[in-house]
Parts: C-alpha cells; structure tokens; sequence
C-alpha cells in the first residue's frame, strides 16, 4: 500500500488494461457469393452452368430417390425402359411428392391421383380424367436434363439455352492394361462421412491449401498418408483457364524430388494426386464436390484402379479405424480435414480471416471464381464450358512424379 505525506496529492498506479480481447468484436460475416448455391444467388448461377454429379449410375432405379443438389430438392429415378429421370419432387397436378410414385415403363405416376410423367416431365396420362386427359399435354412435371458418363448420373440444372456439352478427362479416358473406371460416392478426400455439415467452399479452397498436409496429416496428427507428405514443400502457385494449380517439390532423403502437382479445377473438381503415392505419373482419380445447400457437400469421385473396392479403400483411416469408427477423444487428439473444416462453422468467417503469404492459392483460387462470376453477370460463358462436339477431353496436369 502506498503512503503520501500529509498535504501530497495521492500518487495514481497505472492499472494495466487488456488489450485484444474478444469483448465488442463485430458479427462475423462470410463472402456470400462465393459461398451461396442457391437459385438466383451468384455463385449458385454460376455453378448452374456446368453439369454436376447427383448419383451413382446405380441410384437411379425403379424406385424414386431423394437428392439434394444446389439447394433443390429433387427426385431421382430410372424408368422402366432403361432411361434416368430427375424431376421437381411435388407432382404438377396437387403437390404430392413423387418420392412416393410408382416408376413405369414410361415414367413416374404419382400415388395421388396417378398423373404419369416422363423423364422430361411430360404428363403423359391423367387416368381419372376423361380419354385418360385431353388437356395433359398442357401439363410440365419441372424436370432437369440427365446424362450418363464414368458410373454417374449428371445433371444440367442452368439455363436451357446455355447448356453446355458434358465434358470428358483425359485422366479418366487413357486407360492402362489391366486398368478400369471405379466410381465412389462416399466422400473420399473429404475426411469425414458422406455427408459433410460445412459449406462447400471450406473444401474447394482446401485444395490450393498444401501446407496443410504437412502440419495437419504428419507432424500434428501422425502420419496419415505417407512419410514423404510430412517433408515442407517449396510451393509455387499458378492459374490456367481452368485451375488455380499447385506445384509443390519435396527433396526426399535419397537425394529425389517428388514433384507433386495438384489442382482446383473449374467448377468444382478435386484433381489431387494421391497423397499415398501408390504410383508415379498423371493423376489417378477427379473428385466433384457437390454443394448440397449451403451448409452441407459431397464428394463424388471416378477413378482408375485396377481391382474393385480399390478407389473406396483410399479413404483416410487411423489405425485402421474409418472416421465414423473414431471416438470423440480420438477426433480431438487426432483430427483430419472433416475436423478442419467443419469447426470453422457452417459457413466459415471470412472477415476473421488472417490470410498470410502461404494462403496465395486461396487468394488465386477466389479471384478466379470472381473472374466467372463477372463473367456470367456480364451475359458470357464461364470458363471450361464447351458447345462444340469435337472437344477434346480435359487435360489436367496432376500427378505424382519422382525426380532424381
């Protein structure tokens, strides 16, 4: 305690104030259109430009399944005839949802009243009408146009006059003795389970993101793929017309240098080497990430593999342990890009960001989806589109290669 002489002013001790506190610190806001899907937002009409991945070839059957895509709920189902059908779930005649109708030889009648649509929505019979519905032509079950290529069912869900032919990889067309197309629908790369509860971006921006791999998947939890992924890579980015591309070169203790390029493709493909490096050369397998709504995504993957199950068997595993397997001690003291990504929120904050110089592949990766986005505000096509049937495939530069 301090003591004055009579007469003196008190003397004032300083009391240190807190500084950086998170008291009065502003709502977190995010980069909505970047990050929205739905109809008539930004990215969601961007993303409506392109074909994207709803099922595996297999989903689409004689019995009507539910999907989620860009924030639209849909029915997915094959008719009797052999052909795939996706459609608006609430039938055209009083709102039923044809999750409930029986699928035909040709189409999806709804259990209701028994309206028949066609998988491009045409009602083809109204049987409680008279002459089974004189008027049913007048009558459009909302439908999307489906194709199939690589064992999965893709969608067009844009503007009709603006759809663009379904694109081929090379990757997926130039096939090895002994080799064969897999496709997978259970997320891999993600991390986590089928269904991942974050924002889509969280993960496409991962994709440019390799010095994670290194912190991440090696020194923080283990060693989750292989030794070499936890050697801090020189890292260089570029942009092609499609990708944000990332070079990273690892000098291994043999004297080698694993070449490794990666890319985020347009517009939404994962084209990453396999961080097990079970093979040197161009990229094995393409993963789309499927923004589901806002707040959730998938990730459908085709790949080359030369056994069945071999493309399910790359799931990321601890102790042998599949992520769903894990305890919650164990997703704590161990987490992966699921726990990563997830945590940041439902939707990440953007304006919490503190980008550094190892986040250029993000700024790059953003600016080139802001570059479509202009784009197609502006009335033009967005990059990586084609209308012209002698395309070439799409060529990526990916891979795992070893240097000596």
């Amino acid at each position: 305690m301090t003591h004055n002489a009579p007469g003196t002013p008190a003397r004032v001790i300083p009391i240190a104030v807190d500084t950086g506190t998170a008291y009065g610190r502003p709502a977190p806001t995010y980069k909505k259109d970047l990050a929205e899907v739905g109809p008539g937002t930004p990215m969601g009409e961007l993303l409506r430009r392109y074909w994207h991945p709803v099922g595996l070839a297999a989903d689409a059957s004689d019995t009507p399944r539910k999907v989620r895509v860009l924030g639209e709920d849909l029915i997915l189902f094959r008719d009797k005839g052999g052909r795939p059908g996706l459609v608006y779930p609430n039938c055209a005649h009083r709102g039923t949802s044809l999750y409930y109708g029986k699928v035909e030889e040709r189409g999806i009648r709804c259990c209701y009243h028994g309206w028949l649509f066609d998988v491009q929505g045409h009602c083809v019979e109204q049987p409680c009408e008279p002459e089974g519905g004189r008027a049913r032509g007048k009558v459009r079950q909302p439908w999307y146009p489906v194709q199939e290529l690589y064992g999965l069912i893709w969608a067009y869900m844009g503007p009709p006059e603006k759809k663009p032919l379904l694109p081929r990889y090379e990757c997926l067309e130039t096939l090895e003795p002994g080799e064969f197309l897999e496709a997978d629908d259970s997320s891999i790369g993600g991390g986590g389970p089928q269904i991942i509860p974050c924002n889509w971006l969280q993960h496409y921006e991962n994709l440019v993101d390799p010095f994670h791999v290194v912190v991440l998947h090696s020194s923080f939890s283990g060693t989750q793929f292989v030794p070499q992924m936890a050697v801090m890579p020189e890292v260089t980015w570029d942009t092609t017309d499609i990708s944000v591309r990332t070079l990273s070169l690892r000098k291994l203790p043999d004297g080698t240098t694993l070449r490794r390029i990666s890319e985020a493709g347009l517009p939404t493909l994962r084209v990453i080497p396999s961080p097990r490096i079970g093979r040197y050369g161009m990229v094995e397998s393409l993963g789309w990430v499927l923004p589901i709504d806002d707040h959730h995504f998938r990730i459908y993957v085709v790949g080359r593999v030369q056994e069945q199950g071999e493309l399910h068997r790359m799931r990321s595993r601890l102790g042998g342990k599949l992520w769903e397997e894990l305890t919650e001690e164990e997703h704590q003291q161990f987490p992966g890009d699921h726990e990563a990504m997830v945590s940041q929120g439902v939707i990440a904050k953007h304006s919490e960001e503190h980008l550094a110089s190892s986040d250029r592949g993000i700024v790059m990766l953003r600016r080139l989806l802001q570059k479509q986005l202009d784009t197609v505000a502006a009335g033009g096509d967005p990059a990586g589109v084609s209308f012209a049937a002698s395309a070439l495939p799409v060529k990526f530069s990916a891979g795992n290669f070893l240097e000596t």
